[in-house]
C-alpha cells in the first residue's frame, strides 16, 4: 500500500503541519536511531531506513550508544503508545506502520478508540518526509562527536541498560500483610494497574489486564472491585451489522476467564461503558436510522430518531451479564467523553430529531436502558453512574439543579450508585486565583459542596453514593506510581466518610497501583509508618510527609494545567531555542507552549507557585536526608522506596518550574543568563532521573499513556541541554 493510500483510506492526518525540528542532532536518521535503539530490533530499524544492521550498530556506537543492546519485544505489546509518541514527529505513517509492525486498520483503531489518542496527539500528523540512512558528511561527524562526548560526560557504560527493565514491576505483585483495620466504606472498585484502554479483552490472551498475582495483592489491601475499558459492539454484535463485532466470542470468553479469577480474591470486575460508542461512516451508509450529528471524523448515534439504538443497548448489556452473570457491575459515562449521543459535547442542536431534546433526558435515557439490560440479568450487580461534565450547556459554573434534574429520572434502585468526582466544584484560590475546580486532583481536597448536595438528593430519592476521588496518584503527577502526600489523601477519605458516601471509586486509569497511598484506606499515615519504622524515624517520615503535603496544596491546579504543562513529562520534554510554534496537547505533547500549560493563571503567578511547590518538596526531602542517619537495616527497603518516589516527584515538579523559568526568560528579551540556569539544572535532573529510572520500572509509567519516556529520552533531554548551552555561549 503506497503512503498516499495508508492516509486517505485509514489514518487521520489533520492539517499536517512541518515536524518539529530537534537541531541537537545532526540527522533525522540518528535521531530515530536514538530514540529507537534497544527497544525495538536492529533488523526492523535497518529495514525502515533501507540499511544494514551492521551499519545501524556502527551509527549507534557513534552516539555512544550501546552497539548491541538486549531487545525486549514487551515495547510493541505493551508500550506502542511510547513508541508512536516517540515517532509521530519523525516518521510518515508508512514507516511507523513498520516500526509497529502493525497493519495500518490496527493503528486506526488505536487512535481512534485508545483513550482519546489522536486527540493527545493533537488531532494531526506532522508531515515527515521518508526517513533513509544516509553516510554522514565532516560537519555531521563532528556534530555526532559532541553527542558521544555529552553521553560519555553524563552515562557511564553500566547505566546505558535497564538494572529493572521495563514493565517488570509486573513481575513483583506480591499480597501486603494485612492489618486488622476495617473499610469504611461498603465498597471500593480500582482501575486495574495492568489494563490499557485500547481493546483489553480482544488481547487479554496477550496483555492480561489483570494478572493473578496483581489481584492477590489488591485483595491483601482491601481492594473489592477492579475496572476497565469495554466497547459494547465488541462484545455483542449489532444485527446486520455483525463484521464489527468480529472476535466477540473471544472476547467474551476472556472476560469470562478475568471475571472467574478475580472472583477466587473476593473482587469483582467492572466494566466502563461510554455508550452507545460512534461507528465508522460506512456502518450508517447501512443503518442510516442509527446516525446522528458529524464528529471527531464519524457519526453519533441518534437515540431520538430510532428506538433501535436503545432496544440494542438494553438488550447487548443484558446479553453481556447472562453471558457472565458473575460480573460486579458497570461504570458509565454519558457526557463528553467519546462521541456516542448526539449531545455528549453539547452539541445537540446539529441533529434534526434531537435539537429540541432536554438534555438530561439524553443522560437519563440511555442510562436506564443499560439499568433495565443489566439488572434484568443480574439485579446484584451495581451501577456505577458516573456524573462526570453533567450540565445542561458548556461552561464550568455549578450544575447542581441539572445533575438532580437528572437524577429523577433514573430509575430507582439501590443498586445504582450516583458516582461524583468528590472534589468538583471545589472554591479555590491558589495563588490568589480564584478557581471553580473541573476535574480531579489530589492538590485540592474534596469533597465540594456541589458534590454533597448531589448525593444528599441522590439519598433522598433512593440511589446510593460512591465518591470519585484519587488516592494514589492524578494528572498532577502521575509519572510516579503514587505521590507520597498521605495526609492529604487520608484528610479526603475522612471528610468523604463524614458525608456519608457509600462506597469509593479510587482512581481513573491512573492511581492503579496496588500499594502507596492505597494503605490509607485502613490507616492514618502515623499507623502507616509505625509499621514500617521504629518510632524516631517514623516521627521523621511523617514529618516529611507533613511538608511534601502542604508544598502539594500550591500546586496552580486548573484543568488546563493539568493535561497541558510539563509534570507528566518532566524533565523528558526538550527546550527550544526558538518557539516551535506546536500547541500543546493533553497528557501528549507539551512542547514549549506556556500559554497552555498556565491556563488561568498570570505567567507571574504560575512560575510563582511551582517555585513555591518545589520549595516546600526539597524541605521534605532534607528531613529525609537527615532521618536516613537513623534508619535500621530492616527498614533499608521501605525507606529506599520513600526516598525513590519523593525524589522522581521532585525531578518532575522541578523540571516543570524550570520549564516555565525557561521560556519566559527566551520569550521576555532572550535572558542568556536565567536560560543557561534553567538548562544546567534540567540537565542535572534528567540525570538523576535517569539514574532513578534504569533502577525501578514503575517510574514513568501509567497504564492509559504507557511510558512517558524511555532511558533513551533522557539521555536525549542531556544531549538537547548540552547543545543549548553552546548555542547559548556563542
Amino acid at each position: 500500500m503506497t503512503e498516499n493510500a495508508v492516509k486517505s483510506e485509514f489514518l487521520p492526518v489533520g492539517s499536517a503541519p512541518a515536524p518539529v525540528k530537534y537541531p541537537y542532532f545532526p540527522t533525522v536518521w540518528q535521531h530515530f536511531l536514538w530514540r529507537n535503539w534497544g527497544l525495538v530490533p536492529a533488523e526492523a530499524l535497518a529495514g525502515i531506513l533501507a540499511c544494514t544492521p551492521a551499519e545501524l550498530s556502527a551509527a549507534a556506537a557513534e552516539l555512544g550508544l550501546p552497539p548491541e543492546p538486549e531487545v525486549t519485544g514487551a515495547w510493541r505489546e505493551r508500550g506502542y503508545l511510547t513508541l508512536i509518541r516517540n515517532n509521530w514527529h519523525l516518521l510518515n505513517y508508512r514507516q511507523l506502520l513498520q516500526l509497529l509492525d502493525w497493519p495500518a486498520e490496527k493503528l486506526a483503531y488505536t487512535l481512534k478508540e485508545e483513550d482519546f489518542c489522536f486527540y493527545k496527539l493533537g488531532q494531526l500528523k506532522p508531515d515527515c518526509p521518508e526517513l533513509r540512512y544516509a553516510p554522514l558528511t565532516s560537519e555531521q561527524q563532528e556534530a555526532t562527536r559532541e553527542i558521544k562526548a555529552v553521553t560519555h560526560r553524563y552515562f557511564p557504560a553500566e547505566t546505558l541498560v535497564y538494572a529493572d527493565r521495563p514493565f517488570a514491576f509486573a513481575d513483583r505483585y506480591r499480597p501486603m500483610p494485612r492489618r486488622d483495620g476495617k473499610s469504611e466504606f461498603s465498597f471500593n472498585v480500582i482501575h486495574s494497574y495492568a489494563a490499557s484502554c485500547g481493546d483489553v479483552l480482544g488481547e487479554a490472551d496477550v496483555s492480561d489486564p489483570v494478572p493473578e498475582s496483581l489481584l492477590a495483592q489488591y485483595a491483601s489491601m482491601g481492594i473489592t472491585g477492579v475496572w476497565m475499558h469495554a466497547i459494547l459492539y465488541l462484545l455483542c454484535p449489532i444485527p446486520g451489522a455483525e463484521e464489527y463485532s468480529a472476535g466477540y466470542r473471544k472476547r467474551l470468553d476472556n472476560l469470562r476467564k478475568i471475571v472467574e479469577r478475580c472472583g477466587r480474591y473476593g473482587v469483582k470486575l467492572y466494566l466502563y461503558l461510554d455508550e452507545p460508542r460512534a461507528l465508522p461512516l460506512p456502518f450508517y451508509d447501512r443503518k442510516p436510522h442509527w446516525g446522528g450529528r458529524e464528529a471527531r471524523g464519524t457519526r453519533t448515534v441518534c437515540i431520538h430518531h430510532s428506538p433501535e439504538p436503545l432496544q440494542w443497548l438494553e438488550a447487548a448489556v443484558r446479553s453481556v451479564f447472562t453471558e457472565v452473570p458473575d460480573l460486579g457491575g458497570a461504570l458509565t459515562v454519558t457526557m463528553s467523553e467519546n462521541p456516542t449521543h448526539c449531545n455528549f459535547d453539547h452539541g445537540k442542536s446539529g441533529c434534526p430529531y434531537c435539537r429540541d431534546i432536554a438534555p438530561e433526558r439524553f443522560i437519563a435515557e440511555i442510562n436506564a436502558a443499560m439499568e433495565r439490560g443489566m439488572h434484568t440479568a443480574a439485579p446484584e450487580a451495581k451501577m456505577l453512574i458516573f456524573d462526570w461534565a453533567w450540565r445542561s450547556a458548556p461552561g464550568t459554573g455549578p450544575a447542581t439543579d441539572f445533575k438532580c434534574r437528572v437524577l429523577d429520572l433514573l430509575p430507582k434502585n439501590r443498586n445504582v450508585f450516583v458516582t461524583s468526582v468528590s472534589e468538583w466544584g471545589l472554591h479555590t484560590r491558589v495563588g490568589g486565583v480564584e478557581q471553580y475546580v473541573v476535574d480531579y486532583s489530589i492538590s485540592q481536597v474534596g469533597p465540594a459542596a456541589e458534590a454533597k448536595s448531589v448525593w444528599a438528593h441522590a439519598r433522598q430519592i433512593g440511589l446510593g453514593v460512591c465518591a470519585k476521588l484519587q488516592i494514589n496518584n492524578s494528572w498532577e503527577l502521575s509519572a510516579v506510581p503514587y505521590i507520597p502526600v498521605p495526609y492529604l489523601v487520608r484528610e479526603h477519605l475522612d471528610q468523604l466518610k463524614r458525608a456519608g458516601a457509600d462506597g469509593v471509586m479510587l482512581s481513573w486509569t491512573l492511581g492503579g497501583f496496588p500499594g502507596g497511598n492505597l494503605e490509607l484506606l485502613d490507616s492514618t499515615p502515623e499507623e502507616s509508618a509505625a509499621a514500617k519504622f521504629h518510632p524516631e524515624l517514623a516521627a521523621r517520615v511523617c514529618a516529611a510527609w507533613r511538608a511534601f503535603s502542604e508544598a502539594f496544596r500550591e500546586f496552580p491546579f486548573n484543568m488546563d494545567v493539568i493535561y497541558n504543562a510539563p509534570m507528566n513529562f518532566g524533565p523528558m520534554n526538550t527546550l527550544h531555542l526558538r518557539p516551535t510554534g506546536y500547541k500543546a496537547t493533553m497528557i501528549g505533547f507539551p512542547y514549549d507552549d506556556l500559554a497552555s500549560w498556565r491556563g488561568v493563571y498570570p505567567e507571574e503567578v504560575f512560575a510563582a507557585q511551582w517555585e513555591k511547590l518545589t520549595a516546600g518538596w526539597r524541605d521534605g526531602l532534607e528531613i529525609l536526608r537527615r532521618a536516613k542517619t537513623l534508619m535500621q537495616p530492616e527498614e533499608t527497603a521501605d525507606f529506599t522506596e520513600l526516598e525513590t518516589m519523593a525524589q522522581a516527584a521532585y525531578c518532575h515538579l522541578r523540571s516543570t518550574c524550570l520549564q516555565t523559568e525557561f521560556v519566559l526568560a527566551r520569550d521576555r528579551g532572550f535572558d542568556r543568563e536565567r536560560m543557561r540556569e534553567c538548562v544546567k539544572e534540567e540537565l542535572a535532573l534528567a540525570v538523576e532521573l535517569h539514574g532513578i529510572v534504569r533502577k525501578d520500572s514503575r517510574i514513568g509509567f501509567e497504564a492509559s499513556n504507557h511510558y512517558y519516556y524511555t532511558l533513551n529520552d533522557l539521555r536525549e533531554k542531556a544531549v538537547n541541554c548540552a547543545y543549548i548551552l553552546r548555542q547559548l555561549e556563542r
